[in-house]
């Protein structure tokens, strides 16, 4: 439930919402995902937070966030650390919660709602305390996916459970695998 004059923030966890969107087969469309809850109310800030590699030539996600940057969208990165675990793997590091968590309620004062896109249970007494400061708070997240990608304290918490699967029409796109090939069909089919 949104209403018309009621100022909005959105919160993205980057990679809980990559990761979700991935689980229901589908990549977020992040220009009609900021229009779509324009429409839903007085969008003031749209943060997305992730965490990057530094030291790597290229990074897949750097695109992104470059283009989410120049696209009304507030960044928020820090480096991501690498590590190897017990078994030899290489493993990337890069919470963000605590910037996600200063941020919010730092701007709860100014906002009447606020749309987190995480499943992250860690975020359950963020939004009691934002509850509790008159805030309302709509976590983004799915229970469609196996498993589930939202905590169920999280989802008991929030004021509204907006099902991400739900949005596909509205602010999803095919995976790009899904995309290069629909392309590749359309240029075969054009040569014969």
């Amino acid at each position: 439930m949104f209403y018309r004059d009621e100022r909005l923030a959105l919160f993205i966890d980057g990679s809980n919402l990559y990761a979700a969107a991935k689980a229901l087969g589908f990549d977020i469309d992040y220009k009609l995902l900021r229009q779509e809850f324009m429409r839903r109310g007085k969008l003031l800030r749209a943060f997305y937070y992730t965490a990057l590699l530094e030291n790597e030539d290229y990074s897949p996600i750097r695109p992104l966030v470059d283009w989410l940057n120049y696209n009304g969208y507030s960044m928020v990165t820090k480096p991501a650390k690498e590590y190897t675990d017990s078994q030899g793997r290489r493993k990337v590091k890069g919470n963000m919660d605590i910037e996600l968590t200063v941020d919010a309620m730092e701007l709860a004062p100014r906002v009447d709602h606020i749309v987190l896109f995480s499943g992250d249970g860690d975020f359950r007494p963020l939004v009691e305390s934002l509850q509790r400061q008159g805030v309302r708070v709509s976590v983004v997240s799915t229970i469609r996916s196996q498993p589930p990608m939202i905590a169920d304290e999280l989802r008991r918490q929030a004021d509204n459970f907006i099902e991400l699967d739900e949005l596909k029409e509205v602010i999803g796109r095919p995976p790009r695998e899904q995309r290069d090939e629909d392309r590749d069909r359309s240029r075969e089919s054009a040569d014969n």
